[in-house]
């Protein structure tokens, strides 16, 4: 499956490659290093994801579809959730018991959140907003995944407009921290 697309297609897309990523660290005996590696890469994606939808999905589910406050503050405090594991699994080694509790923890919340999301939210989005204006949604998303953080920022603003004045700051300083010391590179 590719990128591209209005936005329930691409957030559709990074779903299935969260639970690819799920699949293949607990496919890895305990303790592998390699564990490591896709735990940073999932910690990668899921960050992404969430930056771009705090900035883009949630303002339009505000807007445009009935209770979007409720569903839109439900929907964040998932993320934030999410967010404290990735931040915690980040100082944890493969092999430790708590590592691997973690990962368990977090699929089972990323699963809960993605299923209500492609269920219920994602439908009401579809019949609310005009095909242009979610082709536009997917067009912001991407754009807003190239530059957002790579590393878990619990304490950092999750609405707009605090969240996309200070998302790229923190999406540069992490890729540089990335860059030096290799973490995500794929290969």
């Amino acid at each position: 499956m590719g990128h591209g697309g209005n936005v329930i297609e691409e957030l559709t897309t990074d779903h299935r490659e969260v639970d690819a990523l799920f699949e293949k660290i607990q496919a890895l005996p305990s303790g592998d290093d390699r564990q490591r590696e896709v735990a940073d890469q999932l910690t990668i994606e899921l960050v992404r994801h969430s930056v771009a939808e705090e900035t883009h999905l949630y303002p339009a589910v505000r807007r445009y579809v009935d209770d979007g406050d409720d569903l839109a503050d439900k929907e964040i405090a998932d993320h934030a959730e999410v967010e404290r594991m990735l931040k915690e699994l980040e100082s944890c080694t493969p092999g430790d018991d708590r590592f691997d509790t973690l990962v368990t923890q977090l699929k089972t919340a990323v699963t809960s959140h993605v299923r209500d999301e492609e269920d219920r939210l994602f439908p009401l989005l579809a019949d609310a907003c005009p095909a242009g204006l979610l082709d536009d949604l997917g067009d912001k998303v991407r754009s807003a995944k190239k530059t957002a953080p790579t590393r878990p920022h619990p304490a950092a603003p999750d609405t707009p407009p605090a969240n996309k004045l200070l998302a790229p700051g923190a999406g540069m300083v992490d890729r540089v921290r990335d860059m030096l010391t290799g973490r995500g590179r794929q290969g």
